[in-house]
């Protein structure tokens, strides 16, 4: 499970740019923000977390038809479904090295765009901790789109297509925790918890699915 870690997170990063066009990605979705919205420093303060936070989402949602393609390219996916080890196992590692490769720089970019945005050193925490804790959910949920397109030449759209939906709840609980910990009456632990909730239960049933979509895919 070491070796197949070490070989997905090096295929990761290198096939198409993995995190670094991830991160650039991620930084001209904050950078136009501004833009848009005129130079208004009290109110991207105000929206500054939920700016950072989707354009984290949709730095993550990238990457993820990447997933399972490198294996279906050269035929390995038929070996790692007949292999000893159990499928769900394979699934949740392969996931664990792409969180790795491609949103952990996300999540250490994001005290740079908080910045950016005019956001204050609590709000800037606040959405590190949280994308810390929530962008694992969005890769496990994301294996499961991942594998039900892996069969098709070109299923990148339609993998963001269909994790964005399931991907709602967690943007809308992260970004509930950072705006809790910049506002006083509203609770910091309730939403962050509800957040780690999510990803534990989605670190279940994400590779689950991800396996018999595969298994199904290649029958």
């Amino acid at each position: 499970m070491i070796a197949l870690f070490l070989r997905d997170l090096k295929l990761s990063i290198r096939a198409g740019g993995g995190a670094l066009i991830g991160v650039l990605f991620f930084m001209t979705v904050v950078a136009v923000i501004p833009f848009g919205v005129g130079p208004d420093l009290n109110l991207l303060s105000r929206i500054g977390p939920a700016i950072v936070w989707i354009g984290a989402l949709l730095a993550a949602l990238l990457g993820l038809d990447r997933l399972f393609q490198a294996e279906r390219d050269d035929g390995s996916l038929d070996l790692i479904l007949m292999q000893e080890n159990p499928l769900v196992l394979t699934v949740l590692v392969k996931c664990l090295a792409h969180w790795t490769a491609t949103s952990l720089p996300l999540v250490i970019a994001s005290p740079l765009l908080g910045l950016f945005m005019n956001m204050s050193e609590v709000a800037i925490g606040a959405v590190m901790l949280t994308l810390l804790v929530g962008s694992p959910a969005l890769t496990f949920i994301g294996a499961v789109g991942a594998a039900v397109a892996v069969a098709l030449p070109r299923g990148g759209l339609l993998v963001s297509i269909l994790v964005l939906p399931l991907c709602i709840p967690v943007l809308i609980f992260g970004v509930s925790a950072s705006y809790a910990a910049v506002q006083d009456p509203a609770p910091f632990m309730p939403p962050f918890l509800i957040l780690i909730g999510i990803t534990l239960f989605s670190s279940v049933i994400g590779p689950f699915f991800a396996a018999l979509a595969l298994r199904s895919s290649m029958d």
